[in-house]
Order: C-alpha cells, then sequence, then structure tokens
C-alpha cells in the first residue's frame, strides 16, 4: 500500500479504545475515583466529559483535574470549547487537526456527538506511520504541506490564479456600494447624518461577519456538517446576533442623538446596526457552509465573499430605512 493510500483509512480505525470518559455531574473527587476504578488506558493527556446521554460536552487537561478542590464540579473546570473529529474522517484529516492545533490527543466521534476512541500524536506516529520507511514520510508529509500550506511556496502567478477569483467579490461589493449610494443620493443630502455613521455601520457589520466565519471555519476542519448542525448553529449565531446587536445598537444610538439630536435618524442608524448584525451573523455561517458544500475552499474564498454579502445587505438595510423615515 502507497503512502498516500494508507493515509485515506478511517481515522476510527487506529484510535485508542480504552479511554476515560467523565460525567460533567461529577465532582473531582468521584472522577478521581472512577478512574482509580476503570483505569486510563495505555496514555493519557486529557480526560473528556460527557453529559448525561453520553455526548461529548468538554475537555478536561489532566493538571486542571489533579489541581482542583475535592468538591469543584466537572462542568465548571472543563473547557466546553472541544475539536473533535468525526470516525468517518481519514488518517489524512487528523494530521491537519494535529498540525493547525497542536493538540496531543484529539477525541473520535459518531454522528451523535459520542467518543468511540481517542487518537493522540504518539500513537499517530508509532502505529500509524512507519518511520522507518522514507517513502511512507514523504508522501505524507508532501501531501499534508499541499493540503494545507497551498499558498507557502507557491509562485507569484500560482498565488494570484487561487486568490484573485475571489477577490472579485470585494470588488464587486464596493461597486454596487457605490451603485446603491448613487441611488438613494437625495436622500443622503437631505440627512447628511446617515452618510456620517455610513463607515461606522458598515465596520461592525464587517466585523461580526468575520467573527462568525472565523468560528464557522474552525467548527467545519473538526467535523463534517449535517443539516442538523447547520440549523442548531444558525439558531445559536441568530440569538448572539440579537443580543450583540441591540447593545452595539443602543450605543451607536445614544452617540448619534446625543451629538446631532436628531431622534429618528439616530434610531434609523441604530436599527441598522441591529439589522446588519444579524445579516453579518448569518452570512459568517452561511458562506463558508455553503462553500465547504460546493467542495470550494472556504479557507480563501469565505473573507471576500461573507464582507461582500454583508455590505451589500446592510447597505441596503440602511438606505432603504433612511428613505423610508426620513
Amino acid at each position: 500500500m502507497s503512502g498516500q493510500a494508507h493515509l485515506n483509512e478511517p481515522v476510527s480505525a487506529h484510535a485508542r479504545k480504552e479511554f476515560a470518559l467523565l460525567r460533567s455531574t461529577m465532582m473531582v473527587d468521584e472522577a478521581l475515583a472512577a478512574i482509580r476504578q476503570h483505569g486510563i488506558g495505555e496514555r493519557i493527556v486529557y480526560f473528556y466529559v460527557a453529559d448525561a446521554d453520553g455526548r461529548l460536552v468538554g475537555v478536561l487537561p489532566t493538571r486542571r483535574l489533579l489541581s482542583s478542590a475535592p468538591e469543584a464540579k466537572l462542568d465548571e473546570l472543563m473547557m466546553r470549547r472541544v475539536v473533535a473529529i468525526p470516525e468517518t474522517a481519514t488518517l489524512l484529516e487528523a494530521c491537519e487537526l494535529f498540525v493547525l492545533y497542536k493538540f496531543f490527543a484529539i477525541p473520535v466521534v459518531d454522528a451523535q456527538r459520542k467518543v468511540v476512541g481517542v487518537i493522540d500524536i504518539t500513537l499517530f506516529t508509532e502505529e500509524v506511520m512507519d518511520l522507518t520507511e522514507p517513502e511512507k514520510v514523504n508522501d505524507m508529509f508532501e501531501t499534508l504541506g499541499f493540503h494545507i500550506t497551498q499558498m507557502r511556496g507557491a509562485s507569484p502567478f500560482k498565488a494570484f490564479r487561487i486568490r484573485f477569483p475571489w477577490l472579485l467579490a470585494t470588488v464587486g461589493s464596493g461597486t454596487m456600494g457605490a451603485f446603491l449610494a448613487g441611488l438613494f443620493e437625495a436622500t443622503l443630502e437631505r440627512a447628511i447624518i446617515v452618510s456620517f455613521f455610513l463607515a461606522l455601520v458598515l465596520a461592525l457589520s464587517e466585523a461580526v461577519s468575520i467573527q462568525s466565519m472565523t468560528l464557522t471555519l474552525q467548527a467545519l476542519r473538526a467535523l463534517r456538517p449535517t443539516w442538523s448542525w447547520f440549523w442548531t448553529n444558525a439558531w445559536r449565531e441568530l440569538e448572539e446576533a440579537v443580543l450583540i446587536g441591540l447593545g452595539c445598537g443602543l450605543v451607536v444610538f445614544l452617540i448619534a442623538w446625543l451629538w446631532r439630536g436628531a431622534p429618528l435618524a439616530s434610531a434609523v442608524i441604530g436599527t441598522t446596526v441591529l439589522g446588519g448584525t444579524i445579516i453579518a451573523c448569518i452570512s459568517g455561517l452561511v458562506v463558508p457552509s455553503v462553500l465547504h458544500a460546493l467542495k470550494l475552499d472556504p479557507k480563501i474564498a469565505a473573507g471576500p465573499i461573507t464582507l461582500a454579502v454583508a455590505d451589500v445587505l446592510t447597505l441596503t438595510l440602511y438606505f432603504s430605512l433612511a428613505t423610508w423615515l426620513l
């Protein structure tokens, strides 16, 4: 079997089945007692924590568990953002996660996010890769290096071909923004305060969309998205967007009102901040997910397209509200 074919094997076939899985309702002394009773397997780097249904909900470093008070609860000590790999992933994808996150171990989960095994960096190098065969090592790094660092070492022309088409989305959104401003020129002339806050409205929308997009990209690296995952995250993004938008919108409304004394125009600006934040959060989730589903590279394409979508929709909302109310 060639080295590259070896990397296409499912990671579940190489995962360790002996691992300690703790419950989030346990206290430290209960967790230690459970560990002593059931054992920890050959190697231990992290302890993984599951809820009552057995789903992975957190990770607990060994040092934190051993140094915490006996009465401390695991759900208060554990880290809730866990990078996991689906059991259907390949060894190459597992290797990518080790390179990207620099973890010593990564849990392997099924479709219900229940832990079915653990793969660690030592196990990977010792049992998966035969380091006495240089051909396999070279195949692994050659394949992995291109897959992860596609741009590194590329010629200027190749980098141009990869990056330029997606940057046209930014050019297009800027042109569309100028076109929209021209359509609403009369509104901008009558309510000059709207133009004063144009840059702020766009900057907030872009900042929020980048945050949301970054979180989505991190999630897409660690799992294979499903419709259930998408709708769960869409609802969570919507809830967060409303809270962030209300906070930022209220602050901007007060600034505009106290500065220019125009409550209606200030309300338009604050409402646009709220709406733009919702648009940005949803765009940051939808665009990378769609690109991933289309098997395009979301790491390169998601940024320009997400910003373009957020800018155009936010400007449309801004100018439409201003024209309607002012």
